[in-house]
């Protein structure tokens, strides 16, 4: 009985871990959302009030859909406009990361 408790308990467990983990975001997509979402919005629209201030080019106009990925990370560790650059604040691989996250709204 007693390994019964334990087996169901540590089915109960493994459970809601693995619900859990379907709810995780991945780190590139926490990091667009905390480093550039407040500027490009939240689907790259651009949409946010931040961006429409500054008037931020979204993914889908034409010079932003034509810059291939190796621009994009020069952009973002260099900075671009108004965008500051971020080559000091996050690693070579971060910003990788973001500028493929980035790309996937153009799709």
């Amino acid at each position: 009985m007693n390994h019964m408790v334990r087996y169901a308990g540590a089915a109960l467990v493994a459970v809601m871990l693995a619900g859990s983990m379907s709810f995780a975001q991945s780190s590139s997509e926490a990091l667009y959302k905390s480093k550039c979402q407040m500027c490009h919005g939240e689907k790259g629209m651009a949409d946010s009030p931040a961006g429409k201030s500054m008037k931020v080019k979204p993914i889908s106009d034409p010079d932003v859909k034509k810059m291939n990925e190796t621009e994009m990370v020069e952009a973002v560790k260099s900075g671009m406009g108004k965008m500051q650059p971020y080559k000091d604040k996050l690693t070579d691989a971060q910003i990788k990361d973001v500028v493929v996250y980035f790309r996937t709204f153009l799709k």
